[in-house]
């Protein structure tokens, strides 16, 4: 009786932790723009901070459906926060070690490139990114994420060997405004572990099915042997044109050779 009443309270225990699968250990999850949400990989993000303080909460992005995550985690890239402003979020570290960053981004409004353009930067020093344009990189309506190694080591902040101090266990990051349309960001979320512990959207198709099917159909393939039937029906043409070229001059001989040859013989 023990025995099944251990294992009811340990399978209530799995349905009410989510279990994250292949992720390192979570340290903060947000959904900018967004309420609270558990993705496909179990991370749990907490609802913007931010929110009725800083910048502007939309959700013009669920006009959309978002490509390269499953449809359960589109939320996550059709809610967004941007600001007319540079803005951030304060990330809380507390131990040393090795850490990623997770910025998860989608165009959801220019149908051009060089309309949206920001950097970021971490800890008010190092650019982690350098004149961000999601539609240049991916298109419109599809996720991107940029991921961010750092290490911290007693008290300092190393990225990419530049270091600066980390101030009452926070770092920062920020979308900084600069001469394109408002910086923004749609959710994050940071891990204590290796880029190699983060999940990684699909590749990118280079071509759409639709398309390369529609391709194909206007332009079927036209079989080897017809190609070559036509190549030798040319050359036996041109043959046959000029064997008439050179027998013509015979006939010509031989018509005016017969009445000739006809009054002869009346002599």
């Amino acid at each position: 009786m023990r025995i099944k009443y251990v294992l009811i309270v340990y399978i209530s225990i799995l349905y009410i932790i989510p279990i994250v699968h292949g992720v390192g250990q979570i340290i903060y999850a947000i959904n900018a723009g967004g309420e609270a949400h558990v993705d496909s990989h179990g991370v749990k993000y907490e609802r913007d901070p931010l929110h009725g303080h800083v910048g502007v909460a939309s959700d013009y992005g669920k006009r959309l459906l978002i490509g390269r995550v499953p449809p359960h985690d589109h939320i996550l890239y059709q809610t967004e926060r941007y600001h007319t402003a540079t803005f951030g979020y304060d990330l809380p570290i507390n131990e040393d070690g090795d850490y990623v960053l997770v910025l998860k981004f989608c165009e959801v409004y220019f149908n051009a490139p060089d309309q949206k353009v920001f950097d970021i930067v971490l800890n008010g020093e190092h650019t982690v990114v350098a004149d961000l344009d999601i539609f240049a990189k991916v298109n419109k309506g599809i996720a991107h994420d940029e991921y961010v190694p750092f290490k911290v080591s007693k008290g300092r902040l190393i990225v990419n060997r530049e270091e600066s101090d980390i101030i009452r266990g926070k770092i920062r990051v920020e979308f900084i405004k600069g001469y394109k349309d408002n910086p923004k960001i749609n959710a994050l979320y940071m891990i204590k572990g290796n880029v190699e512990d983060v999940p990684k959207l699909p590749p990118l198709n280079e071509e759409p099915l639709e398309s390369f099917e529609s391709k194909v159909e206007k332009e079927p393939e036209i079989a080897p042997k017809a190609r070559i039937r036509t190549t030798a029906q040319k050359i036996l043409d041109l043959y046959e044109e000029e064997e008439s070229s050179i027998m013509l001059p015979v006939f010509i001989v031989i018509g005016a050779f017969i009445p000739v040859l006809f009054c002869l013989c009346k002599l």
